[in-house]
């Protein structure tokens, strides 16, 4: 083990924080958290990270936590962070994953930085506006009204989560299942307790602990274009989504199947956005090491 930076001065003068475990001379493992989110790792995937010899890397999007915000940053302005950030750790080579708001940032990755060897998408969001997918059908209500009042605008859309925060900021594992309500399906209660839930708890709690900047640019930028075409992508992809999904609906990991080129697409029955990943996280990494050559 070795003792790493937790935050780096970006070329441009922002700051980013972030949170590195695991040896030193490990294949380093980038993982975007979801929306909100922070660098606040998972303790099951540090574990299972470490278990196969990577080095986890995760960071808190601009606008997030203790990260300078990139006001209109679109999802591809993520890779400049990224490419910074590899750059500040010696990495030459990296594997690359996200979950929920963290996909498409990933796809970012994979399309525009060449140390990206492989790349898993956990419950990715899909892009806006294209053609074949209702972007908002099989969304829990919550999400329906977020980005129907993101639509609106900034104006709007800031009063409205400045509102939710108050909801999330200060939740526990005892209430988080409650504070998501109509967000998360039976299998997802089902994992939403002890480890799991005091980890996701405290990671709401850090992405929100300076305001909702980072939570606005996330919802603003994914309903504009991402600056990127997902046939930039020439490395592996993992795709893995569930059919009980409430937060980003199944027919978003669909879509991504059918339009990322060379994808190794998992649509799994019964399973929930954050159950998908707790279940399949040691397959996931194994394909994702496994595809890396």
């Amino acid at each position: 083990m070795s003792t790493y930076p937790d935050r780096i001065d970006l070329p441009d003068g922002r700051r980013l924080e972030l949170a590195v475990s695991g040896p030193a001379d490990g294949l380093a493992l980038v993982f975007h958290h979801g929306t909100p989110g922070a660098r606040t790792p998972m303790r099951a995937i540090e574990r299972a990270a470490h278990a196969r010899g990577l080095r986890l890397v995760t960071f808190s999007r601009a606008g997030y936590g203790g990260s300078t915000r990139r006001e209109g940053r679109r999802v591809v302005d993520v890779v400049d962070d990224l490419a910074a950030l590899l750059v500040a750790l010696d990495a030459e080579r990296c594997l690359v994953a996200g979950w929920s708001g963290g996909g498409p940032h990933a796809l970012a990755s994979a399309a525009r930085l060449p140390q990206v060897a492989s790349t898993l998408v956990i419950a990715g969001v899909a892009p806006y506006r294209v053609e074949g997918l209702d972007w908002p059908a099989g969304m829990g209500q919550d999400n329906v009204d977020e980005f129907e009042v993101a639509i609106a605008g900034s104006a709007v859309l800031r009063p409205f989560l400045d509102a939710k925060r108050l909801d999330v900021e200060h939740v526990d594992a005892a209430s988080i299942a409650a504070s998501l309500a109509g967000l998360v399906s039976d299998a997802d209660r089902a994992v939403l307790t002890d480890e799991f839930a005091e980890d996701l708890a405290a990671e709401y709690a850090e992405a929100l602990a300076h305001g909702i900047d980072g939570w606005l640019d996330d919802d603003l930028a994914f309903i504009a274009p991402w600056g990127f075409e997902l046939d930039e992508i020439d490395g592996p992809v993992s795709l893995w989504q569930g059919t009980e999904d409430l937060m980003v609906p199944f027919a978003h990991g669909a879509w991504l199947a059918e339009h990322v080129p060379g994808v190794r697409a998992h649509l799994l029955e019964g399973e929930g956005h954050l159950s998908v990943g707790v279940g399949a996280l040691e397959q996931m990494l194994d394909e994702l090491v496994a595809t890396a050559g």
